[in-house]
């Protein structure tokens, strides 16, 4: 299938096609047509496989009809969990609705106010969203929700680990009933189940989360470190590696990233830290010359596992392992996107034992162990292998290790994440299955 069979407003195909896309990945092959169509949708899909433009481009579809609306009413909405996913669909927006006449506002939490009132103060077609802002300029009476037809709920799972429920349910509730709406989740439990049948009409299932989402052209290495001294002199290996154009590198804490991205542009790389306790200001700041390549070595908390889609990312290095397996996959996906090869290196010590064997169970295999010349550990770790066949993931469990496996001690580095609901079994709607 190309694009051109999808029937799309002939601006949008060209947009498409200066962005250099012919063919649509599999989740946009499916959701589009559906969504054209009107239907309400519940998609999951694994990161990195193009779910924005699932979404964007049937969006786009309807607003390049044009209408003349009210201020600050849009017709379409996307609400998204973070800053950062919210830049990336705003990025699609403008990339994807290039030869449209478009207005479009942003509405972020952490802001200035000056700016949202003054875009809100004029008609717009698209707005993207976080759920507390939107919430905040609803309560003021600066955003008029009556003719959206389009609402988009981008990682509504995620808003649902963050909190926003409420918020979420207060803002659907200013919408139109009519209104045709798509959610896209990572996870289909028993809450967003019960969630999607408040929220939608008969909406279609689609499921393109499996396979595992590890299975892609990622190559995933684990190096054993003997302790924190070792650790950074492999990373600083890593890093010199002429195959590596721009990384990833994750740390556990913002201190860490922060102390990391100094010591590395003390070095006389490209560095830079982001995380949760910056301005807006410095992370569009950092996150634009991520993509200008100004940086070539991220610092990142887990603020960045999710949302930023940096096509030049050929690299993502676990200097400390994520406590929790869906955030490794969440992480590592950050390379090799849109079909590209990438490059996943964990970085392990004895510490990290729980973390390790909880990601391993997770993807169902052992993470291949690569050994540098010179720098070889001396206390190899002892981990039981994983089993074949994968299951669900026990990382939320908070499972005591068991016979024969390290257990972790109680002074093992801080934690900034708080432990998600748990998993129960999934409930689809409608559902088609990729094959």
């Amino acid at each position: 299938m190309s694009f051109t069979e999808l029937e799309l407003a002939a601006p949008i195909l060209q947009a498409i096609t200066a962005c250099g896309y012919t063919e649509p990945t599999p989740i946009q092959a499916q959701a589009i047509p559906l969504a054209l169509a009107g239907k309400d949708l519940v998609a999951s899909a694994r990161t990195g496989t193009g779910k924005t433009a699932a979404f964007m481009l049937p969006a786009l579809q309807l607003l390049s009809v044009f209408k003349k609306g009210g201020r600050g009413a849009p017709r379409v909405l996307v609400l998204t969990p973070t800053r950062e996913l919210a830049s990336q669909v705003t990025d699609a927006t403008r990339n994807y609705g290039k030869f449209l006449r478009l207005k479009s506002a942003v509405i972020l939490g952490g802001t200035p106010y000056r700016e949202q009132f003054r875009s809100l103060a004029q008609p717009l077609d698209l707005v993207v969203a976080t759920p507390g802002r939107l919430v905040d300029h609803l309560q003021r009476g600066s955003i008029d929700l009556s003719r959206v037809e389009i609402l988009v709920l981008d990682e509504a799972d995620r808003m649902l680990d963050m909190g926003f429920q409420d918020d979420m349910e207060k803002i659907t509730a200013a919408t139109p009933a009519e209104r045709q709406t798509l959610m896209f989740t990572a996870t289909m439990d028993r809450t967003m189940a019960a969630l999607a049948s408040r929220l939608l009409k008969e909406p279609v299932r689609l499921d393109l989360s499996e396979p595992q989402p590890t299975d892609t052209k990622i190559e995933q290495r684990l190096h054993l470190a003997d302790d924190m001294a070792h650790k950074q002199r492999i990373l600083e290996h890593v890093i010199t590696d002429s195959t590596l154009n721009q990384a990833i590198i994750f740390s556990a804490t913002k201190r860490d990233a922060d102390r990391l991205a100094r010591e590395l542009t003390a070095g006389g790389h490209r560095a830079a830290a982001l995380h949760g306790d910056m301005n807006q200001v410095a992370r569009n700041r950092t996150v634009r010359d991520l993509r200008q390549g100004k940086i070539r070595l991220l610092v990142a908390t887990d603020v960045a596992a999710r949302g930023i889609d940096v096509s030049g990312i050929s690299h993502v290095i676990n200097f400390d392992l994520p406590l929790f397996a869906e955030d490794y996959v969440h992480r590592i996906g950050r390379t090799g996107r849109a079909g590209a090869n990438g490059t996943a290196i964990s970085l392990a010590s004895r510490g990290d034992i729980g973390a390790l064997q909880r990601i391993q169970r997770y993807l169902g295999r052992d993470l291949a162990q690569h050994v540098i010349p010179g720098l070889e550990p001396k206390r190899p770790l002892m981990t039981k292998p994983a089993k074949k066949a994968g299951r669900p993931s026990p990382g939320r469990s908070g499972k005591s290790a068991g016979p024969g496996e390290w257990k972790r001690g109680t002074k093992g580095r801080p934690s900034e994440k708080r432990a998600p609901a748990g998993k129960t079994r999934r409930e689809p709607i409608i559902e088609y299955r990729s094959r």
